[in-house]
């Protein structure tokens, strides 16, 4: 039994190892010179520079960090706001045909987004949104609701029926019921479900190199633009990818308490 524990230790740690050797790989990178950076062997031993992330400020970071920092927070607020009402419908006052609704909102995840591309484009050209963050907005909205819906609900099954029967009795109105009963049992999942949508918002890249291009675009379109004709210049895209992970990153240690939580409602009753 100690010999299966102690390997099934080493191996969750190689795992570990090779998960986040690629990260690691990276932070080093962007503290290399270029030259250093294309060394054969890879050179281990060499003096740091902050030069790769001045020269990625200075090609233009930031507007598109500003981009995706406002697309991926209002984004998020309107999933919540549209999807946590809808999650309580579905869960805690069932609606007839309920398993239709679950039915399409899955249906909607299906649709492959390279088929919807053109007319999309063709929509935001025609009312004004084309290259404007408020495109992404919506899009981002639309492509994440279906799965907060989804999780919410999972989490809104777990609130005590007794604890809505008491707070009707005492006269709660659906708003205060919502906000006073509900929302602080599934505070954690809440949490989870908005981290989840901020990765998808912030990572999302198809519809934000279609639809954008020098005044809506954002984190993922400005790496995709250190792939020139000329090669990569590794040290400056290990910055510049660095930067652009670092929000989501302190995001998720923020709320990684509250993600194990609410991805762990339910499991243990």
């Amino acid at each position: 039994m100690k010999l299966s524990r102690a390997s099934l230790t080493a191996f969750t740690w190689l795992v570990a190892v090779l998960f986040v050797f690629p990260v690691v790989w990276m932070v080093i990178t962007a503290f290399k010179r270029e030259a250093d950076a294309y060394t054969d062997p890879p050179s281990v031993v060499f003096t740091p520079t902050w030069e790769q992330f001045a020269g990625v400020v200075e090609r233009g970071f930031l507007p598109y960090l500003a981009n995706s920092a406002f697309v991926t927070v209002t984004s998020t607020v309107f999933v919540l706001l549209l999807g946590i009402p809808a999650a309580y419908a579905l869960s805690l006052a069932p609606i007839k045909r309920t398993e239709n609704a679950l039915g399409f909102f899955l249906s909607t995840k299906m649709l492959p987004i390279v088929a919807a591309i053109i007319p999309l484009y063709v929509i935001s050209q025609n009312v004004r949104l084309l290259d404007h963050v408020w495109a992404l907005v919506i899009l981002y909205t639309a492509m994440n609701l279906p799965l907060a819906v989804w999780m919410m609900r999972s989490f809104l099954l777990e609130v005590p029926k007794e604890m809505i029967e008491a707070a009707r009795i005492d006269g709660a109105s659906l708003p205060t019921l919502l906000r006073r009963v509900v929302l602080p049992v599934v505070a954690p999942g809440i949490a989870a479900t908005a981290l989840i949508c901020v990765i998808f918002a912030w990572t999302e890249f198809f519809y934000a190199i279609n639809l954008t291009a020098a005044r809506a675009g954002t984190v993922p379109v400005f790496l995709a633009g250190f792939i020139t004709s000329e090669g990569l210049y590794w040290a400056q895209l290990s910055a510049a990818a660095l930067l652009a992970s670092l929000p989501v990153m302190i995001v998720g240690w923020i709320a990684q308490k509250h993600l194990v939580r609410g991805l762990s409602m339910g499991a243990v009753k």
